[in-house]
């Protein structure tokens, strides 16, 4: 008898993590007992014989990890089933009394009132009614219900807010000053964003005086707002990130701070802590500091407008004509900060991303994919040089603090990726206990441009763990540095709220022993959380975009759209399309053979024809059907051509 995490599955049968065993015990579908996915259990393990694998039977439930659904009402007979949109947990019965007004396609929300057992299915009672499955906007409100995303501010949060200044007056300023703050006011200040983006959180400088270039990275002071402990600290605590939801912001602070007084909007006095480099030829960073200062931002400036700039365009030109030589400086100093970092082996993955458009109703228009530009490397360029310089003097102080955490891959997994890539003809030199960043740069640069880099990028991606913020300096593995840490957004990080902070008291002398012990005692768990409430605000991302993709593509039936061959499995072939929609060919769709998936799993083969569908063929397909619920898409093989064609 041990106890562990269930971890279920769409297909009814489950696994369980326990702690301290290196694999997950299988659990058959007829042995789940009541078990949800994320419930604590404990099981029976029936150890396997020779070729039977290891099974665990749920014995009991010790804790539930689901309390609440989201799903799909449907009418069945007297009585309904909510189809739960998170597919590991099993359909819910709601008796007709149970059911508060919903009918047939209604989104809804529901409280499970009896988990079931082996006999009986689960049974649950309708609390909300979020729209009709075909509704626009529905599906924007389903996920926020279903990852319990926090749309509210409550009412003392609204309160403190409500009590921030608009502006930095004149006394305010004075008085900063007075106090040591230094007066930035007179540099060439700009901020670099989308353009619908509101919470400016951070400015730059750059100046040049021979072969030295003055890099100032400006950030919004949003600690001197928010006060430790306050009910603003508290709920950005619980929060712990912004959610970007395509048309929809659910930011970590109220708008009056994140839109007002700390975004670094143009033409106004604003107070920042300010990273300031010297950096060389080589893009080292040979002497920093770091201070509170009052910044101006000159212009508010957009990715599209600095890109056009960059590319020559007159008109933009002279729009800014005045900050010219300030962007054509960037530009410089970014390509030798990006060649820096190529030299020690950083990863550069560039993965295109949906830009979806919505109308006023919230329906998809149009679904494209949109690769970032030099505009968007500039910045990030010098966020990330500012996040590992204050990283690294951080943690020769030894204070207490947040880093950004990369870990080196587990060597299983960096194996099996080795096998994987030579199928397709690349090496992937695995030597020791360790495979070195340049490894895998060079990898990608070897596959730029082949049909295969999308699929095999995403292989390489999910062969590394996962970044995570830690209380002690673990290295960022993918960007091949020893120092790293988030310093660059706190109006929708809390982690660079928090590490704010220390360097404030420590700027003012005030970072005592017994403040450190108080950091030490907090951090931990505010490092862990923040992880947690990251990986939900992704997961939370990445479905909005599943079912907009979904959506689009349920108006376009019986198109024809040209793609290419993504994913192979004993199920079908994934294919992605351009603007990066991505749906199945079912097997049994595959017409004139009996089709195998190889052992590797990058091709199907014809058992009789020998015809190959392999990663990477160009295919031509029609889109079939499309599955809301399921948030899948169906696609009709119609041409296939081979991998050189």
């Amino acid at each position: 008898m041990v106890s562990g995490t269930f971890c279920g599955t769409s297909r009814g049968y489950g696994f369980v993590t326990v702690p301290g065993r290196e694999t997950d015990i299988f659990v058959p579908a007829a042995y789940t007992g009541s078990a949800m996915d994320g419930d604590r259990v404990e099981v029976l393990v029936i150890p396997g014989g020779y070729g039977v694998r290891t099974e665990a039977h749920v014995q009991r439930v010790l804790s539930r990890a689901v309390e609440t659904v989201v799903g799909t009402y449907r009418r069945k007979g007297v009585h309904g089933v909510v189809v739960c949109d998170n597919r590991k947990l099993p359909d819910l019965v709601i008796e007709k009394a149970a059911r508060g007004g919903a009918q047939d396609g209604h989104k809804v929300s529901v409280k499970i009132t009896d988990y079931g057992d082996d006999r009986h299915k689960p049974r649950g009672k309708v609390t909300e009614i979020l729209g009709h499955i075909n509704d626009p906007g529905s599906d924007l409100v389903t996920v926020i219900r279903a990852m319990g995303l926090p749309e509210e501010f409550p009412k003392d949060v609204m309160h403190e807010a409500a009590q921030m200044p608009e502006t930095v007056t004149r006394a305010c300023a004075e008085e900063e000053l007075a106090r040591g703050r230094e007066d930035l006011r007179g540099l060439a200040c700009v901020t670099i964003d989308g353009e619908d983006a509101k919470d400016l959180d951070d400015a730059i400088t750059l100046e040049k005086d021979g072969e030295i270039w003055h890099l100032g990275v400006h950030i919004a002071d949003v600690s001197h707002y928010v006060r430790e402990g306050s009910a603003l600290d508290l709920d950005a605590r619980e929060r712990g990130t912004s959610v970007y939801l395509i048309n929809k912001v659910i930011p970590m602070l109220p708008q009056a701070l994140s839109n007002g007084i700390c975004s670094l909007n143009a033409g106004t006095d604003r107070l920042a802590l300010s990273c300031l480099m010297d950096v060389d030829a080589r893009g080292n960073v040979v002497s920093h500091r770091i201070c509170e200062s009052l910044i101006r931002v000159d212009r508010r400036m957009s990715y599209t407008s600095v890109q056009k700039i960059l590319d020559g365009d007159e008109a933009e030109q002279r729009e800014y004509e005045e900050l010219l030589p300030l962007f054509f400086r960037m530009q410089d100093l970014a390509l030798v900060l990006e060649a820096r970092r190529g030299e020690r082996g950083a990863i550069g993955f560039d993965f295109p991303e949906s830009e979806i458009v919505l109308n006023s109703q919230g329906e998809p228009v149009s679904i494209d994919a949109y690769r970032r530009t030099q505009a968007h490397l500039l910045i990030e360029d010098f966020m990330l040089l500012a996040n590992e310089t204050v990283a690294e003097e951080y943690y020769w102080m030894e204070a207490p603090f947040v880093y950004r955490s990369h870990e080196t891959p587990d060597m299983g997994k960096m194996k099996q990726l080795a096998s994987f890539l030579g199928s397709f003809g690349y090496t992937l030199h695995v030597g020791g206990d360790e495979v070195h960043p340049k490894e895998l740069q060079a990898l990608l640069e070897r596959m730029e441009g082949k049909p295969e880099e999308g699929l095999l990028n995403r292989m390489i991606l999910r062969s590394l763990k996962k970044a995570r913020y830690t209380t002690e300096n673990l290295g960022h593995f993918g960007l091949s540095t020893r120092y790293y840490c988030h310093f660059t957004s706190p109006i929708r990080r809390y982690p660079d709220l928090q590490i704010h902070r220390i360097i404030k008291e420590n700027l003012r002398g005030g970072l005592s022993e017994e403040r450190q012990e108080h950091y030490r005692e907090i951090l931990p768990a505010v490092a862990v959380h923040a992880s947690a409430m990251e990986r939900r605000a992704d997961e939370a991302e990445r479905e909005v975009i599943k079912l907009k993709q979904v959506e689009y593509m349920q108006k376009r039936l019986g198109e024809h759209f040209a793609g290419v061959i993504s994913g192979v499995s004993n199920r079908g072939l994934f294919v992605e399309l351009p603007n990066t929609v991505e749906g199945m060919i079912p097997v049994e769709l595959l017409s004139g053979d009996y089709f195998l998936c190889d052992a590797e799993g990058c091709r199907m083969v014809g058992e009789r024809t020998g015809i190959v569908y392999a990663i990477g063929q160009r295919v031509e397909v029609s889109v079939l059907s499309v599955n809301k619920i399921e948030r899948t898409i169906t696609f009709a093989l119609e041409k296939s051509r081979n991998v050189e064609g």
